[in-house]
């Protein structure tokens, strides 16, 4: 009789044993499942806001030029407020899904992306050296934005760790 206990007692340690096993590996993978979801979220987030920044310094420089060149630019201000309507949306959903240093840094291209659309509102008094200047400074805090979006996606991090 001692022994059908011991033998009984074997089975159920080792029915949860297994149950407790098969539902920690479970967990893992759900857990799994959920972040890939978010990051591939958060990728597209990124992509979507980059570009949309992209477009509206390119529309905030074609009327600029434009202008210097003494053209109507009614249109091209109509296609730049879309471009920052649409950068301003975009903003938000990287607010929601971004980390802390991406958010921050999405804050310093919209800052210096607003001072080159304020010259293209109003180019008077701007010298073109200026409006260069502020384009490329928009580019450099792209690319760290980039960086920032890299980090919080671990892009490339765990592909040096799997070497």
């Amino acid at each position: 009789m001692a022994t059908q206990v011991i033998t009984l007692v074997g089975v159920l340690l080792g029915a949860m044993t297994s149950f407790f096993a098969a539902s920690l590996a479970e967990r893992a993978k759900f857990r799994q499942t959920l972040a890939t979801r978010w990051d591939e979220r958060k990728l597209d987030t990124y992509i979507e806001y980059i570009a949309s920044v992209k477009e509206t310094n390119r529309a905030a420089r074609q009327t600029l030029e434009a202008h210097e060149l003494g053209e109507d630019i009614t249109t091209l201000l109509g296609e730049m407020e879309a471009a920052e309507a649409r950068r301003s949306i975009l903003f938000e959903g990287l607010m929601l899904l971004g980390d802390e240093e991406a958010t921050e840094t999405a804050d310093v291209v919209n800052e210096r992306l607003w001072a080159l659309l304020r010259c293209a509102r109003d180019p008077a008094g701007t010298s073109a050296g200026v409006r260069r200047e502020l384009s490329l400074s928009i580019i450099e805090a792209l690319c760290d934005l980039q960086k920032a979006a890299r980090s919080d996606l671990a892009i490339g991090k765990s592909m040096r760790a799997g070497r």
